[in-house]
């Protein structure tokens, strides 16, 4: 399928039209790009111009996308690492939470999300790292006109407000069966690595696994529950060679990060929390669960209150039984440990 996609239309024409070449090559030679339709929000980007990509410049990538979110901005959210994520679109209830704690904490840490857009482990992906005002790419597998579902809809906002979404079919094109296929290329193109959360051991599940490799891209799998069905892809994965992923500390672990902790760091996780919700932190890694407990004679509970509601709307706590706060991942005691390098310019913004 990557030889296919870069072939050129005239290698394309002769591989393909079979006994129907005549009709498409005159409707070809009509073809005016000039009566496509043009999306007020999208704008496109050649593989000539400055802003493409460089990760993309590759035979068997688009030559063309149209860009929601401004080129620009794509250019700057490709430069730092990108993190790919992807996965079935009938995930678990594991494979949906696992997907929304990394991409949350990949985001918070300055790094690039990308994901396809569809259901499942995308899906709670792109909710993840939008929540915590990440940085996130979507590839949308048709026309970025072409109507898609509420829900979509609404996770497209929100990616647009710090990210943007790419096609590369014109308006108007809707998603056909090869375009999956096309999406899963471009986004291991873009990654620096891909991480799959949750899939079957099928072709289609594991169709941006087998592209990573092609492209000798980075490969990691999270590990499931072993009598999971939805997770017998992941394991053969990591059966065959790909990186084991169990939180973001792992990912950027791989991306030899850890060696450069102490270099200069640029906004991420270490700046975007703030002193008094590092407080808030520490005091329920040591076991304080209530806002009584956590003011502690020092602050008053209405400044508890409010911090943990700000945690809570990063997605660093929640409520556990009786009501009572708990961190919500294991990786953020890693918050108070020791400050994680990020590829950000600037700080995470906080959603909210």
């Amino acid at each position: 399928m990557l030889e296919l996609l870069g072939l050129s239309d005239e290698e394309l024409l002769r591989a393909l039209a079979g006994s129907r070449a005549p009709q498409l090559r005159a409707a070809y030679e009509r073809f005016d790009s000039a009566e496509l339709a043009q999306p007020d929000r999208a704008e496109p980007v050649c593989c000539h111009n400055p802003g493409y990509p460089p990760s993309l410049c590759r035979p068997a990538a688009p030559r063309m996308l149209g860009v929601a979110g401004g080129r620009q901005r794509l250019g700057e959210l490709s430069i730092a690492p990108v993190i790919a994520i992807a996965g079935t679109a009938r995930a678990t209830d594991y494979g949906i939470q696992m997907a929304g704690s990394l991409s949350r904490g990949l985001a918070l840490s300055g790094l690039t999300i990308a994901c396809s857009m569809a259901d499942g482990i995308a899906d709670a992906a792109i909710e993840g790292a939008t929540r915590a005002g990440g940085e996130t790419i979507v590839v949308w597998p048709a026309g970025l006109d072409v109507a898609c579902s509420a829900r979509s809809r609404s996770r497209l906002a929100a990616v647009l407000e710090c990210g943007c979404a790419i096609s590369e079919l014109p308006a108007g094109s809707a998603a056909r069966r090869w375009t999956h296929i096309a999406a899963a290329r471009t986004l291991a193109s873009l990654a620096t690595l891909v991480v799959v959360v949750e899939a079957e051991a099928s072709g289609h599940e594991l169709v941006a696994a087998r592209v990573a490799r092609e492209l000798a891209k980075g490969l990691a799998a999270v590990p499931g529950r072993v009598t999971s069905r939805a997770s017998c892809g992941t394991h053969e994965l990591l059966m065959s060679g790909a990186k084991l992923v169990r939180g973001p500390g792992d990912v950027l672990e791989l991306l030899c990060l850890a060696e450069a902790r102490s270099s200069a760091r640029r906004g991420g996780i270490g700046r975007a929390i703030e002193p008094h919700l590092r407080a808030t932190l520490e005091g329920l890694s040591d076991g304080l669960d209530t806002p009584q407990r956590l003011a502690n004679g020092e602050r008053s509970a209405a400044e508890v209150l409010l911090s943990l509601s700000e945690l809570e709307l990063l997605g660093l706590v929640t409520r556990g039984d009786g009501g009572r706060y708990v961190l919500r991942e294991p990786w953020c005691q890693g918050l108070l440990q020791r400050p994680v390098l990020s590829f950000a310019a600037q700080p995470a913004r906080r959603s909210g």
